[in-house]
């Protein structure tokens, strides 16, 4: 299935137009769950309900409300709040270029593939080229889904990612936690740490070794009883944890990868299919992956 854009857009810098499309990159591929009635096992419907009327409203007769005092609200009509974001919110105004390893991890929200719209290719091309020649990402303000957002573009082997992110005050401070800084590390525990870090990494990331047990284990549960099969009893086995003394926790981890490295490890078994039926999962509605495979795109 063609990727489907979730909305046009134009990259702006300086008296540059590029006319794009934005595409989502990736989506959570979880398992979701209904809420059934126990009794007759079928779904349950929600209402929304007006504890002042005692009445059970319908969705038209709602309006959106900002809450100023306790229980005082300031209504706002869909109209109006539309009218806020206006003509920028189709604009994505790059305010400056920046090194990539100069911008915190921390700020990253959800990626989105950039792809030119009609007449825009060259410059969609060149921009690209030019901030993987420099070695630049972009920062830029984007109004999307009626929420100003900051956004970092950066160049891909094959085309243009968008980064929404997080304003300034959006990231709590660490120092509102305790991180332990006081506590005294020796240097022998440094030198161990060190050499189990070495012995743990790789000069790639490879997200493909990378799978989500959990959800293994709930749809092989979900295939299970939807065929009307028995369910094994008990669970997985949850190691126990243990706390020990430091250097000697370094030192077992360090024999424990020594005698991994020994063993082959078994290639990762395929996830199980989806069973047929609604039987309250939901499948992932997009695969992510690199920007020419196209991937298929879903609701933000």
């Amino acid at each position: 299935m063609p990727a489907h854009s979730i909305g046009p857009g134009t990259i702006s810098f300086g008296l540059v137009a590029i006319p794009i499309k934005l595409y989502t990159a990736a989506v959570s591929a979880g398992v979701a769950f209904h809420l059934l009635h126990a009794t007759c096992g079928h779904r349950i419907r929600q209402q929304t309900y007006c504890p002042v009327d005692h009445v059970v409203v319908e969705r038209g007769a709602l309006v959106k409300g900002y809450e100023v005092a306790k229980d005082h609200y300031v209504p706002m009509t869909e109209e109006e709040v539309q009218a806020l974001a206006g003509a920028a919110s189709t604009v994505i105004a790059i305010r400056e270029f920046v090194p990539l390893a100069r911008v915190d991890p921390i700020y990253f929200e959800r990626t989105y593939y950039l792809g030119p719209d009609k007449g825009g290719a060259k410059a969609y091309r060149l921009l690209a080229q030019a901030m993987a020649t420099t070695g630049r990402v972009a920062l830029a303000t984007f109004v999307l889904r009626g929420k100003e957002r900051l956004v970092l573009i950066r160049p891909a082997p094959h085309g243009l990612l968008l980064h929404t992110m997080y304003f300034a005050d959006e990231v709590r401070d660490v120092g509102e936690i305790d991180t332990g800084e006081t506590a005294p590390i020796t240097e022998g525990e440094l030198e161990l740490a060190v050499r189990l870090i070495d012995e743990l990494s790789h000069a790639e990331f490879t997200p493909a070794q990378y799978r989500d047990d959990y959800r293994r284990r709930v749809l092989d549960l979900v295939t299970l009883k939807g065929e009307g099969k028995a369910v094994p009893a008990g669970g997985p086995t949850v190691p126990q944890i243990r706390v020990i003394d430091l250097m000697e926790a370094l030192t077992q981890s360090l024999a424990q990868r020594a005698a991994l490295a020994a063993t082959p490890e078994a290639p990762p078994a395929p996830m199980p299919k989806k069973p047929p039926g609604k039987v309250g999962t939901r499948a992932p509605t997009a695969t992510p992956g690199r920007l020419e495979k196209k991937p298929h795109a879903s609701k933000q």
